[in-house]
């Protein structure tokens, strides 16, 4: 019987702890990698230093401030005119409040787009390059003056508007006739925070002006710091609810008004305004008319009054800076037609700036 075959040794038993395992036996030999061409390392290391290049920008972005586009607001204030020339031009280097020789604002309505139509067909500037033209010839900025309304559709036709002509100071005041020494307040408390101006002019959307004539007007040099400029008048105080201009509180007032500018046009110095803007709304007198009210609280700070008829003359003069229908209208009776007919007077649109005997 031939001898029994001796099986092949297993690379380990647990009969054989004390030895050491063996390798598997085989019949080739272990191959060692070849190394990396030069060409996959050059790539690897061009992706790595993209990657890294990634990662620093990201890092570099997050921490970077957002760039925002100026919004020039003072509470629900705003200023359309800079509020266009940043998101346009992503100019942000605009002022916060321009320094200017004289802000002013025309109030206007939500029934006064007609007039506001032929305002900018006439003396009003109709687009932001012209009004910033006339700003630098002049030292005057110009805007329409609205605040704001519940009806939906007329604050939709207001912001298509505004799109267009891009020259509305928008302030924080429920648009009503009934409000308007309400509405001249706020103007002249937003107007402040938005310009830094020497003077702050209101003004009616119902006169025909001439822009060059008020600047040489606000430039004069003036011994008083706290003045108030206008066509000022006196008169007596109407206490009968039936009649225009009634005052329901003339009571406090007496028989006779008190020296104050009529309503269609006038200046108020920088330092009159700053007390106005600073003043809490609640602590100033209301009367009904807007023009008694501003009146009344020029009283109190002590201005000079400065009556100047050249800013309510009834006819085109070589002198005249605002024309209207003074004293039978609060403005020009029928504005649309005669701020046309007066812009095409020689007299009216093209005279010179100053009289004759004065160049």
């Amino acid at each position: 019987m031939p001898p029994a075959r001796s099986s092949p040794p297993l690379p380990y038993s647990k009969d054989d702890k004390s030895k050491k395992p063996r390798p598997f036996p085989s019949s080739r030999t272990t191959e060692l990698p070849s190394p990396p061409s030069p060409l996959l390392i050059v790539f690897s290391v061009a992706c790595l230093l993209v990657g890294a290049a990634g990662v620093w920008f990201a890092a570099v972005e997050i921490r970077r401030p957002p760039r925002t586009v100026s919004v020039f607001r003072c509470g629900r204030a705003e200023d359309a005119l800079r509020t266009f020339r940043s998101r346009s031009a992503g100019d942000d280097g605009l002022a916060d409040r321009p320094k200017l020789l004289g802000l002013v604002g025309v109030q206007t309505g939500f029934g006064s787009a007609d007039r506001r139509a032929v305002l900018r067909s006439t003396w009003f500037p109709a687009d932001p390059e012209g009004l910033l033209r006339l700003e630098r010839a002049t030292g005057l900025a110009f805007r329409f003056v609205i605040g704001r309304t519940k009806d939906g559709k007329k604050m939709a036709e207001l912001r298509r508007e505004e799109d267009k002509y891009h020259d509305f100071m928008l302030i924080d005041i429920e648009e009503e006739y009934i409000k308007l020494p309400q509405k001249t307040l706020e103007f002249f408390k937003a107007a402040f925070d938005l310009f830094n101006a020497d003077y702050y002019v209101k003004a009616d959307d119902s006169i025909y002006l001439r822009p060059d004539r008020l600047s040489t007007l606000l430039a004069k040099d003036r011994n008083h710091s706290l003045t108030y400029i206008g066509c000022m008048k006196k008169g007596p105080v109407v206490t009968d609810p039936k009649m225009k201009w009634y005052e329901s509180s003339g009571h406090l007032i007496g028989n006779e008004y008190f020296l104050h500018a009529y309503g269609p046009i006038y200046a108020l110095s920088a330092e009159v305004v700053a007390a106005l803007a600073t003043a809490r709304t609640d602590s100033l007198r209301m009367f009904s008319n807007e023009d008694v009210t501003v009146g009344s609280w020029m009283l109190s700070m002590n201005v000079n009054h400065e009556d100047n008829r050249a800013i309510c003359d009834p006819k085109c003069t070589s002198s005249s800076i605002a024309v209207w229908d003074m004293p039978k209208c609060s403005g020009l009776c029928s504005p649309i037609d005669q701020v046309k007919k007066l812009h095409n007077i020689s007299m009216c649109s093209k005279s010179p700036t100053l009289p004759p005997e004065d160049l």
